[in-house]
């Protein structure tokens, strides 16, 4: 076998002028851009990693490929050295999927132009350390549940505020029972609730949180628990506490004109507008303790059935 002298290829690439390099990285990120949308990412999840890799550029002055370990010893330890630990993870993050992307898709083509091998500069070395995730939380035990509303219910009877009182003790024992988040209990409408559907009746969540950023996912949640006892409960006895606003269908809404709620600028209550005010307004909700006759019990059937035997 004969040996041949091996010449370095980069002597023969061609010139490429600063014009050309600056529109190839914008192509670059554009790629990236519509790469992560494709992957099914959520855009204010895309938006937050270019303005990772923005704030980085900026700072650096050059294309991020060049971009050495020092220079990420640099950026991390010096610049981003008093920043809380999610932005430096946050961005470490940003920058590592940013090379991967251009390893996988332009590393041949960017080595043709500047002669230079794309790598991460991010190793285990000057990997920022810590953890975006929660610290542990153990959740509280059903005894523990069940005292919480309970106690929760039985206010309902002296509170100042019955209805405002009411809509947060039902939002906060519907995600008890069906596992809802509160993005996604804020978001319910009543036309979301199926009560023909399955045994108890579903959920319709069409704002549910998706995972690892890939945006809202639709579900159906059924009513398990005493869910639907409780929603009805809501709709019956509480719901009607609320003005008739149009525009407010929104289950929790706070909509303005209610009584206790007070009305909005320059528009009556809906008491005054209906009836000319007068009884509709002392009859609705309970009243503060002490402040004369209480008004009637709109706790929950089940709750009032259970204090009463005790």
């Amino acid at each position: 076998m004969a040996l041949a002298a091996v010449r370095d290829l980069r002597e023969f690439r061609d010139s490429v002028s600063a014009e050309e390099l600056e529109q190839f990285e914008t192509d670059v990120l554009a790629g990236f851009v519509l790469a992560r949308a494709s992957a099914g990412l959520a855009d204010g999840t895309i938006r937050g990693d270019v303005g990772h890799l923005d704030q980085m550029r900026s700072w650096f002055g050059r294309p991020l490929w060049d971009m050495e370990p020092t220079d990420a010893d640099g950026y991390f330890g010096t610049v981003l050295r008093g920043s809380p630990s999610g932005t430096r993870l946050a961005r470490a993050q940003a920058l590592t999927t940013y090379f991967l992307f251009l390893e996988l898709r332009h590393k041949v083509e960017i080595h043709r132009m500047t002669g230079r091998v794309v790598e991460c500069p991010i190793d285990e070395m000057d990997r920022p350390r810590g953890s975006k995730d929660a610290a542990l939380r153990i959740p509280p035990t059903e005894p523990e549940i069940k005292t919480l509303f309970t106690g929760w219910g039985g206010e309902l009877a002296t509170c100042r505020t019955f209805a405002r009182t009411a809509r947060n003790y039902t939002a906060s024992k519907l995600m008890s029972q069906v596992g809802l988040s509160v993005s996604e209990a804020c978001e319910l409408d009543l036309a979301d609730i199926k009560w023909d559907l399955g045994r108890f009746g579903k959920l319709h969540v069409r704002h549910g949180e998706g995972a690892r950023g890939s945006g809202p996912r639709e579900r159906m949640v059924p009513l398990i628990n005493g869910a639907d006892r409780t929603l009805r409960w809501f709709i019956e006895d509480v719901w009607g506490q609320f003005d008739d606003d149009p525009g407010g269908s929104r289950a929790w809404r706070e909509r303005a004109g209610w009584c206790g709620l007070g009305p909005r600028p320059g528009r009556r209550p809906s008491c005054v507008r209906r009836h000319g005010g007068g009884r509709c307004c002392r009859r609705r909700g309970p009243r503060r303790s002490g402040r004369g006759r209480p008004g009637p019990d709109r706790r929950p059937r089940e709750l009032r059935a259970e204090q009463s035997i005790r």
